[in-house]
C-alpha cells in the first residue's frame, strides 16, 4: 500500500523549507558536519559533482526555523529512457535521505519532497536511509552496509582480521606490494575501469572522478599500490570527520595473483589508524555477491539499508541492478567488449542508473 503525501500541519507552519542557493554551501556544510546522524553524502559538493558529471538536475532543499539551518534534504532527478524517472536522495551515493533537527524539520521536508515529486511526475521517490523512517512505504531489501571501529594500534587490526584473510594480506605483503597516495585519479581510473569491466558493469566517465577530487579536496583521496613500479590496484575513498569510506577501487588482473586488493585495504586501514580515523566503512554492497562475501571475509557484519520508496507512477519498486535477471546477457555481453570501447560507451549508460 503506497503513502499518502503527507500534508503540512500546524507543527511545521514554523519551519520553511526552500531551495539551495549557491550562498549556502557554507552553512549547508557546516550544518553537515554537525549533525549527528550526518553520512559525506549530505555534503553540499555532490550537487555540483551530480550536474557537471552526468547532467542531472539537482534538487537540494533546506528547512529553515527563525532564519537557522533545521534540516537538509539533498535530492536529484534522473530522466532516462532507458531505465525511467526518478527523484532520489542521493543517485551514486550509499547514503542520504532527510537530515533534520527535530521532527517537525523532518515532515517539513519530507512533505516538501513528496510534492516536489509529484510535480515532476516521476515514478518513484527514493531515499537511502541508514535507518527505517517509513513503516508503510515499499522497500528494497537489497543493500547492507559494513562499518567498523578501528582499533588505535596498528597490530590489533591486523590481528582482528580473521586468519584465512590475514593470510592473503601478509601475502601482499611479502610479495614486495607499495602503497602510494596519488595526486590525481589516472591510475586509479586504470586500475578501476579494468576491475569493473571484468565483472560486466558500464565504467564511470573519467570526468566524474576529476570533479569528486576537485570538489572534495584531501577529503577525497586516491591510494595506488605498485609492485616494482607497476600498477596492481587502486581506491578512491572518503574521509568524513573521524570515518574513512573506500568507495570506488579495483585492480588489473595481475592483482590476483599478489593479493593486490587484499593489500590494498590492508594499507588503507593502516594509514587510516595512523592518522587517528576511528571508523571504517567498507560501503554497501548487494547480498549474495563476491564484494558482499569479500568484506564479511575481513569480519565485518553487515547491517541493512533501509533503501525506501514513495511510489508516484511507478506500480512497484523500481529494479535497476545487476542481480535482476533481465539484465543478464547485457553484462555477459559488456565483459566481451574491448576494454577501450568499453570505457567510451560505459559513461553514457551508467549515469542513468543512479
Amino acid at each position: 500500500m503506497q503513502a499518502e503525501p503527507c500534508a503540512p500541519s500546524a507543527a511545521v507552519a514554523d519551519v520553511v523549507v526552500r531551495p539551495f542557493a549557491v550562498s549556502d554551501v557554507r552553512h549547508w556544510d557546516a550544518y553537515v558536519q554537525a549533525h549527528p546522524d550526518a553520512t559525506f553524502f549530505h555534503r553540499a559538493g555532490w550537487k555540483r559533482v551530480i550536474e557537471d558529471a552526468f547532467g542531472h538536475r539537482t534538487h537540494f532543499l533546506l528547512a529553515e526555523r527563525g532564519g537557522e539551518i533545521v534540516g537538509v534534504l539533498p535530492l536529484a532527478e534522473i530522466r532516462s529512457r532507458l531505465f525511467g524517472h526518478s527523484l532520489g536522495s542521493l543517485p551514486f551515493c550509499a547514503y542520504g535521505g532527510i537530515l533534520a533537527d527535530h521532527d517537525a524539520a523532518y515532515r517539513a521536508l519530507d512533505a516538501a519532497a513528496q510534492a516536489l515529486a509529484q510535480r515532476l511526475n516521476v515514478g518513484a521517490l527514493e531515499y537511502r536511509n541508514l535507518a527505517a523512517q517509513h513503516a508503510h512505504w515499499p522497500t528494497k531489501d537489497l543493500y547492507v552496509t559494513f562499518r567498523k571501529a578501528i582499533a588505535p594500534e596498528i597490530e590489533a587490526n591486523m590481528n582482528a582480521i580473521p586468519r584465512k584473510q590475514r593470510a592473503m594480506v601478509r601475502k601482499g605483503i611479502k610479495a614486495g606490494l607499495v602503497g602510494e597516495i596519488d595526486s590525481d585519479t589516472m591510475r586509479f581510473f586504470e586500475a578501476y575501469s579494468a576491475s569493473v569491466h571484468r565483472l560486466g558493469t558500464p565504467v564511470f566517465s573519467r570526468r566524474y572522478f576529476r570533479l569528486l577530487k576537485e570538489e572534495f579536496g584531501d577529503d577525497c583521496e586516491v591510494l595506488t599500490i605498485t609492485l616494482e613500479g607497476r600498477l596492481i590496484a587502486s581506491v578512491l575513498s572518503f574521509y568524513f570527520r573521524d570515518e574513512v569510506l573506500p568507495y570506488y577501487g579495483g585492480g588489473v588482473a595481475a592483482a590476483r595473483a599478489v593479493a593486490g586488493n587484499d593489500f590494498l585495504y590492508w594499507d588503507l586501514m593502516r594509514r587510516a589508524c595512523e592518522r587517528g580515523i576511528k571508523v571504517f566503512d567498507f560501503g554497501r554492497s548487494k547480498r549474495g555477491t563476491g564484494s558482499f562475501d569479500f568484506k564479511k571475509n575481513w569480519g565485518f557484519e553487515p547491517a541493512p539499508l533501509y533503501y525506501e520508496y514513495f511510489l508516484v507512477k511507478d506500480r512497484e519498486v523500481p529494479e535497476i541492478n545487476p542481480l535482476n535477471p533481465k539484465y543478464r546477457l547485457f553484462i555477459q555481453a559488456w565483459k566481451k567488449m574491448p576494454l577501450p570501447l568499453a570505457n567510451a560507451i560505459g559513461p553514457h549508460i551508467v549515469k542513468n542508473l543512479g
